[in-house]
């Protein structure tokens, strides 16, 4: 006589039964027999080849099939971006709309206290005399070069430190528009312009010490030293590189120390850098440069003070990019969409957790090259420096519609020529 184990045949028909499409018939049969083959039979075709090598059974396979019914409902409910330069405009629009009753020149006057004026006059650009960090303005002062004769005269408020500075706060009535590169959502009400360091400035490591900078010839480099690492010849390993600014990135570190088959991650050294604990009690790594982060199949990303900057230019590589999701954003980050272009990683997620999902897209090598594809296409394809300079017309362009005053050029700023 055959007996059904209880135990596989509840786990197969409760995973068939949330399976759209899946039928009473098909239920029943996996009841009867018990077979591990049911799954395989009933599975949607967009992921019936993940599960060829699964053990049907055992307690990897629960843990697999929960990435693999998201993965699935990613692709489902996933529709990709205009190709133009409107792919990110629904972020304009999300970030003005707390102003849509305009904005006065008593509110700007509160915020120019948070940050950097700039004006745009007859197509000009004119600046506060001083700048709390040059080469962050010289990277906005490039852009917004680019696209003043475009925009009528104007006045904003830029925040060129690192941290945004407009909480969202039920308390106060008065919101502030002020234009910071990253935030948290549903924490910061700043209105998100693209980073200077499209053009200059960004971290300053030793390897680049005035920073990363130039956003086209990064990609130029980063995309001739990736074609020497297709995916097969890439190193079935993570790998991360940076230095402590968030305790989020210490599990991967630690999951490298414990398994450095699975990972190679280790603490460099940054500006506040004075002892081992402030590197995990191990020396100090050396800096890897973008370019070699190629060979490797796994790339992560945590957020450090903000955003971080290194993120667009870990999908150039080709390789699988695990991104952190804890809600900080630039203006692009929005029309990423998880298991679409990035692995998911819960902020402060444990060794436990980043070795599931490692061991996950070890174990399915297919899918997790086809999400790696479809992250390096999308930077690749939309986010250009035209769409960069695309972006920023957009966004002045909008923004000066609601200013319920017309500037007029004010004294003690300075010119600000297009070199």
């Amino acid at each position: 006589m055959h007996v059904v184990p209880i135990i596989p045949f509840l786990w197969c028909s409760f995973m068939l039964g949330i399976i759209a499409g899946v039928s009473a018939e098909s239920d029943q049969n996996c009841g009867v027999d018990g077979s591990p083959d049911c799954i395989e039979k009933n599975v949607p075709s967009g992921i019936s080849h993940l599960t060829k090598n699964l053990n049907k059974y055992s307690k990897e396979s629960n843990e697999y099939w929960s990435y693999l019914q998201l993965i699935h409902q990613a692709k489902q409910s996933y529709s990709p971006c205009n190709a133009n330069c409107s792919c990110h405009y629904a972020q304009i629009k999300a970030d003005l709309k707390p102003f849509k009753d305009g904005i006065s020149i008593r509110t700007l006057e509160q915020a120019k206290k948070s940050g950097t004026l700039y004006q745009i006059i007859g197509g000009q650009v004119y600046r506060d005399e001083e700048c709390m960090f040059p080469s962050r303005c010289a990277g906005i002062e490039h852009f917004l070069n680019e696209v003043a004769s475009d925009i009528p005269d104007t006045e904003l408020v830029v925040n060129v430190r690192d941290w945004p500075q407009v909480y969202n706060s039920r308390s106060s009535d008065i919101k502030l528009p002020i234009f910071s590169f990253s935030k948290q959502e549903g924490v910061h009400g700043d209105i998100l312009y693209p980073a200077w360091s499209f053009w200059e400035g960004g971290p300053a490591i030793s390897l680049h010490p005035t920073g990363l900078g130039r956003w086209d010839i990064r990609r130029k480099t980063i995309k001739k030293a990736a074609k020497k690492y297709p995916w097969k010849k890439k190193e079935n390993k993570a790998f991360f590189r940076g230095s402590r600014t968030s305790s989020d990135r210490d599990s991967i570190v630690l999951l490298s120390r414990e398994q450095p088959d699975l990972a190679d991650a280790q603490y460099t050294k940054n500006q506040a850098w004075k002892s081992k604990k402030d590197t995990l009690d191990a020396e100090p790594a050396s800096e890897v440069s973008l370019e070699n982060h190629c060979p490797y199949k796994y790339l992560f990303n945590f957020h450090g003070v903000a955003a971080s900057f290194r993120f667009k230019h870990l999908f150039l590589c080709g390789s699988l990019v695990f991104h952190e999701t804890d809600g900080w954003i630039e203006f692009f980050y929005p029309q990423m969409k998880p298991w679409i272009h990035y692995v998911p990683v819960p902020a402060g997620a444990p060794v436990s957790e980043l070795r599931n999902l490692l061991d996950f897209v070890r174990n399915n090598d297919l899918e997790a090259q086809e999400i790696a594809e479809r992250g390096r296409d999308f930077i690749s394809d939309r986010l250009r420096m035209a769409d960069v300079r695309c972006y920023w017309r957009k966004l002045l362009k909008t923004y000066t519609k609601l200013l319920t005053y017309r500037p007029q050029l004010r004294p003690l700023l300075k010119l600000i020529p297009k070199k």
